[in-house]
């Protein structure tokens, strides 16, 4: 399974889970109900910003979109270099790579990401019910983060704590690409569950959302 089919079943599983049409997603997440049914079947890439409103919507954190259900059923507390999945943002050319062994019970969830120089991405996590807590700490280059109000210049070796409760930009304006690493975890800790991924299809209502936004 490529990373853009593991997408579009977890992104139309947990749409299920939540038990939204296309246009409850669209209205919930300001994304089109004509991208949402382009990425559920696959023809499309989604961009960082896109999953980012699409997670925020479902209540889920990013990371949620890139768990594989069919390791979840079986989980294993090890996850092997080779088997984590590493995704490329389209638009921006970031890189997230999920380091924490799919479905393990875990009060937390780790991510690395690298981040290339010149480039922004905005995260809007207003709308989440339960905020989340995020822990960065900064390997390589330079980064700047904005949240709400508040504004940080990162250098190798810094760590930054958030509530990610209010719009989060990251911007890298160094020369070389900024990589770091990502903890995150709900405020009471408790992991969001991993529905059942979702195998039928699509209902006329469904079938209509790819010819109008």
């Amino acid at each position: 399974m490529t990373v853009d089919e593991l997408l579009s079943a977890r992104v139309r599983s947990l749409r299920k889970h939540r038990a939204y049409t296309l246009e409850g997603l669209a209205q919930r997440s300001g994304v089109s109900r004509s991208m949402i049914s382009l990425i559920e079947r696959g023809q499309t890439s989604a961009t960082a910003a896109v999953l980012g409103k699409l997670a925020q919507a479902l209540q889920v954190p990013l990371a949620a979109l890139f768990a594989d259900e069919r390791q979840a059923q079986a989980p294993q507390p090890l996850a092997r270099a080779d088997a984590q999945l590493c995704w490329r943002d389209p638009a921006t050319g970031y890189e997230r790579r999920q380091l924490s062994p799919v479905g393990f019970p875990a009060p937390f969830e780790m991510v690395e990401v690298v981040f290339p120089p010149g480039q922004r991405v905005a995260f809007d996590n207003g709308l989440r019910s339960q905020p989340l807590h995020q822990q960065l700490w900064l390997l390589q280059g330079e980064l700047h983060l904005s949240l709400g109000t508040q504004s940080w210049h990162l250098q190798a070796g810094d760590c930054l704590a958030m509530v990610l409760d209010q719009t989060l930009v990251f911007s890298n304006p160094g020369r070389a690409p900024a990589r770091y690493l990502l903890a995150l975890a709900a405020l009471d800790g408790s992991p969001e569950p991993l529905p059942v991924v979702f195998s039928g299809e699509m209902d006329d209502s469904e079938t209509l959302g790819a010819l109008h936004p």
